[in-house]
């Protein structure tokens, strides 16, 4: 299993928490952004810069992911790409994608996406919590012990 991070709009408190778990699993994570980012020295951890574009990063996720990886994102879509591929998906928040829950999630977000295309105010996520960061520290828990290989290190 290896770690890929959507990391453009990753909260820092979600990749403080992924680096602790990548380092005490040690398990590869690869923070992936259209900008310089910040990552602690690890042979575990690195991170790629992409070019700046509309969906970049997600591409780039999407081509290097193989079955079995986890990809951290709140991006729906590329969650469905993943979920796809035999890859797993987490949001930032802790919710995990599956292949049952991903259809509902895209298209309610379709349906969201539509409204406010027509002019219709939706309102935004609800504020980050600390209960957020713990669902989300939980379920990658889950993930890495059910998943992970401890001592696999870098594929």
């Amino acid at each position: 299993m290896q770690i890929w991070v959507d990391a453009d709009a990753c909260p820092k408190i979600i990749k403080e928490i992924l680096f602790r778990a990548a380092e005490r699993m040690q398990v590869s994570m690869i923070l992936v952004a259209n900008r310089l980012l910040w990552s602690p020295p690890s042979r575990f951890i690195r991170a790629m810069r992409v070019p700046h574009g509309f969906n970049v990063a997600d591409l780039e996720i999407v081509e290097k992911v193989q079955a079995g990886d986890l990809v951290v994102t709140a991006d729906i879509p590329l969650a469905s790409e993943v979920i796809g591929r035999g890859g797993h998906a987490l949001d930032p928040r802790g919710m995990l994608y599956t292949k049952d829950n991903i259809q509902e999630r895209l298209t309610m977000r379709n349906f969201m996406d539509q409204l406010r295309g027509s002019g219709v105010e939706t309102g935004g996520p609800a504020p980050w919590s600390q209960a957020d960061s713990h669902t989300f520290a939980n379920q990658l828990d889950r993930l890495l012990s059910a998943h992970g290989k401890p001592g696999s290190g870098l594929r």
